[in-house]
């Protein structure tokens, strides 16, 4: 077993995070731990990936670290999903709860102080403002509903980092012990215990919202969730039971009626049905199954009963495929991001710093003490990095529900980001830029006896190369039956080989022909004018004669030249890849509005990669899309590879993106997403760092009090929040 194969990963829904900090205590804990490969933390998706060698280390022993640290965890499985569910609805229940109380222990005092400032002074007021009243009224929420803060400050600290709980519990307290001083031992008239009530309260309620608005960002990922039906109609014996579908097995046959989501991965066997595959595609219109068609988990059997034979377990269906492609995505981190993780590592040690400063000076300005603690305190408590810690994630999450909707999965935060400034696009032709079905257009027999077609079907029979489909099944219209081969070999890049009845035949393009030194030159017009036709030809031959010429042609999909228009209108250089001869390959590119220059031509498959690297030296961010196994190599060579869904697994695993209905426009429609998403990450960026830029210097310069800092720093993370959520109104 290798290094990487020991290495496994588990994920864990975390509750009880109040700022990008507290991700990245939890990071640095784990990440000491013996038997853990790395740890990242999300604290927008209040989720930890962890990977780990389970020689070492068990998951129960990962959350029992997390938990002693002073946090909920729990292993985030797909079955699970109730109880991490629970979890945080349990979470934001006493959060709900705890601001509720808090809030109607601080009105009295808020609305006393609103009475002052209007010099009222009815007898209720001069009762609100006793010291014994707001101590009453004050301790419950700084010690008991405040509790969180403290004890979050000290695990922070027992673990040589600094949160915003520092920050909370520093600047409430300092506020709380000044107003009892001022209250029973000095001027009762400097009362603040309404202040550090009020912070609390407030903090709590930007924390709810905050909450309920990150509950949001990650919509897409719930009604995935929410498309896997529970149960499932297995037939057995010609009787429906109903069961879970985690039994139902490969092979198993399931009844699927009219209005039911399917249930696992299948083959229609008997029925016919329009299937909604919006979820899967983006597109609304349903698709008609007949015998033989694939159904997919999760999509919507709209009208008639279907009779299916199960080809994927569920745990490996299409749709669980898309949730954990779309839950890893929306858990990354983008290289953005590790600028705000930077500034956060260091941000509460400087505040504090800053605090102090604006004590010591404001104390030797004024002689006041109470008017310095009350200045630092405001700084303290404006200073919460939380809008700064949620500008990236946040934003990422909702980007990539936005893309999932739209049939477009993104692997992860870093593909986003580097989408947005992709300059060049190279298209792979057959399967990317056409149907990738093609069928033969005309077949020309030279031998005496008629018997190239038959020779040719047995050859391609057993090769997996696209084009030979076409030319079996002409075969099979023709009512020809493939003979035995023996010795065959495929030609990679040229062509293919096999004996029959003792004499050895080669398949494949001129360059073949001129490498086996067959003569083709009696034909060259015919071949040319087929290639001028944009026709793919192919020849067969013994080993000294030409024996037949095919030409087969694979129609470009409808909406390629729009996607190319669109695509070069935005100022992206596009270029085409195929392994078609020179002259088909330009009028393909004529068609689709490419020049010469853009066009790669007789590629071999090893090389596709080679070409998207020297785009690459040439200071370009390319990006590559292609369906096909061949096109693994290109996809991960390049910046950002694009497969397309209806191409093969090995290409969607190679790939940073795959557009799941192969509908050339979407590649637009990603890079819009991705530009879309940064412009709101930049923003999001800008926001928190001016707001805290110019906070801290008013806050230090007494121009805020604690209240109206509290406010506004938890106003700062709901307002980061809501910009991130409006990119689900961005049109594609």
């Amino acid at each position: 077993m290798t290094a990487n194969e020991s290495i496994h990963q588990v994920t864990f829904a975390i509750t009880g995070m109040t700022c990008t900090n507290c991700s990245g205590r939890i990071e640095k804990i784990l990440n000491k731990k013996a038997g853990i490969h790395h740890a990242y933390v999300n604290f927008a998706s209040e989720k930890a990936m962890v990977a780990f060698d389970p020689t070492l280390i068990s998951p129960k022993e990962i959350g029992t670290f997390i938990e002693n640290a002073g946090f909920g965890a729990i292993v985030d499985l797909k079955e699970n999903h109730a109880e991490v569910e629970a979890m945080h609805q349990a979470s934001l229940n006493q959060l709900k709860r705890e601001l509720i109380i808090s809030a109607l222990l601080s009105a009295p005092m808020v609305i006393g102080m609103i009475a002052m400032m209007f010099n009222h002074h009815a007898p209720w007021v001069s009762f609100v403002h006793n010291p014994w009243v707001q101590l009453i009224l004050t301790t419950p929420i700084q010690f008991f509903i405040g509790a969180r803060f403290y004890k979050g400050a000290y695990e922070s600290l027992v673990n040589s980092s600094a949160t915003m709980d520092v920050l909370v519990a520093t600047g409430t307290t300092s506020a709380y012990l000044l107003s009892v001083y001022n209250g029973f031992f000095g001027n009762a008239n400097h009362l603040y215990f309404e202040a550090s009530a009020v912070v609390i309260t407030l903090i709590l309620m930007g924390k709810y919202l905050e909450n309920i608005a990150k509950s949001k960002t990650n919509s897409a990922l719930k009604k995935l969730l929410d498309l896997q039906p529970k149960t499932a109609l297995l037939l057995i014996d010609g009787q429906t039971k109903e069961v879970p579908i985690e039994l139902i097995k490969v092979n198993d046959q399931i009844l699927i009626q009219p209005g039911r989501n399917i249930p696992a991965d299948g083959m229609v066997i008997a029925g016919q049905s329009a299937i909604d595959e919006s979820m899967l595609t983006g597109e609304s219109l349903p698709v008609d199954k007949v015998i033989g068609s694939a159904l997919y988990s999760g999509t919507i059997n709209r009208t008639g009963t279907l009779t299916a034979q199960v080809t994927k377990p569920s745990g490996d269906s299409t749709l669980a495929r898309i949730i954990a492609l779309v839950e890893a995505a929306q858990g990354s981190r983008a290289p953005i991001q590790k600028l705000a993780d930077r500034i956060s590592a260091i941000f509460v040690p400087v505040v504090v710093t800053i605090a102090l400063i604006a004590l010591l000076i404001t104390w030797l300005i004024t002689q006041d003490i109470s008017t310095a603690i009350i200045h630092a305190v405001s700084v303290l408590v404006i200073a919460c990095p939380c809008a700064l810690g949620l500008a990236t994630p946040t934003a990422i999450m909702v980007g990539t529900g936005v893309g999932a909707r739209h049939g477009i999965l993104i692997k992860n935060g870093e593909a986003l980001e580097t989408a947005a400034h992709v300059n060049a696009v190279v298209l792979d032709k057959t399967g990317t830029l056409t149907e990738g079905k093609p069928v033969v257009i005309s077949f020309k027999d030279f031998t005496s006896d008629g018997s190239a077609l038959q020779i040719l079907a047995a050859l391609e029979a057993l090769s997996e190369h696209p084009l030979a489909t076409a030319m079996v099944n002409y075969a099979k219209a023709q009512g020809i039956d493939p003979v035995n081969v023996s010795a065959f070999e495929s030609l990679t890049g040229f062509g293919l080989t096999g004996i029959i009845d003792g004499t050895r035949y080669y398949v494949g393009a001129k360059r073949l022909m001129t490498q086996q030194r067959i003569d083709v030159s009696e034909h060259i017009d015919a071949i040319t004018a087929l290639e001028h036709q944009g026709k793919t030809v192919m020849m067969l031959s013994s080993e000294t004669t030409l024996l037949a010429i095919i030409a087969v042609a694979d129609a470009l999909k409808s909406t390629t030249p729009d996607a190319i228009a669109r695509l070069q209108s935005r100022g992206i250089a596009v270029y085409m890849m195929t392994g078609d001869n020179a002259r088909t390959a330009r009028y393909i590119g004529a068609k689709i509005q490419l020049d010469d220059a853009h066009i790669f031509a007789e590629v071999l498959p090893e090389d596709k990669a080679n070409y998207v690297k020297k785009l690459q030296d040439q200071g370009l961010t390319v990006a590559m899309i292609g369906d096909g196994m061949n096109d693994a190599p290109a996809l991960a060579q390049a910046d950002i590879g694009i497969a397309m869904g209806t191409g093969t697994d090995i290409a969607m695993e190679s790939a940073d993106i795959t557009i799941m209905n192969g509908d050339l426009t979407n590649i637009d429609r990603t890079l819009q997403l991705s530009q879309a998403t940064m412009h709101k990450i930049r923003q999001n960026l800008f926001w928190a760092f001016l707001y805290n830029t110019i906070g801290i210097p008013f806050a230090a310069f007494g121009l805020l009090t604690p209240i109206i800092a509290g406010a506004a720093m938890a106003m700062s993370s709901v307002c980061v929040l809501t910009n991130s959520l409006l990119l689900n109104r961005k049109k594609l």
